[in-house]
């Protein structure tokens, strides 16, 4: 079943490299046996279920594959889950468009109140000074 990211892209199965591994930490015989340590692997740069468009964005955000480690719970299927919203979770954020500042001037506003932050500065600074012997 391919993972869904969005309306325009699903991933397939066949392009998802699953591997498990023994998971550290606490539990037991029961971390020390099973593998429930999840690694899931895309490679988009190979990937024929992106547009041009997409595959260079995830490129630039990602390289030539994203990786996704969970070893978040003791079951090897929760983990999966995990792995999988995770990485649509990634794939989903890097495809939106970022939109680009446009640059303002400065509020009247503001450019009063950086003033008068930078006038108590110089007076709380003029206040440490040691005092000249002119005082």
């Amino acid at each position: 079943m391919p993972l869904f990211v969005n309306s325009s892209l699903s991933i397939p199965d066949g392009e998802l490299d699953w591997t498990f591994s023994r998971s550290g930490g606490p539990g037991g015989q029961h971390a020390n046996k099973s593998n429930t340590r999840v690694e899931l692997t895309w490679e988009i740069a190979s990937s024929e279920a992106l547009t041009t468009t997409q595959r260079r964005r995830l490129v630039d955000k990602f390289g030539a594959e994203v990786r996704v480690v969970v070893d978040d719970e003791r079951s090897q299927v929760r983990n999966r889950s995990i792995a999988s919203d995770r990485l649509v979770e990634r794939v989903a954020d890097a495809l939106k468009p970022v939109r680009k500042r446009r640059p303002t001037k400065p509020t009247r506003g503001s450019k009063k109140r950086r003033v008068e932050a930078k006038r108590r500065n110089s007076q709380r600074k003029q206040l440490r000074r040691k005092p000249s012997r002119d005082d």
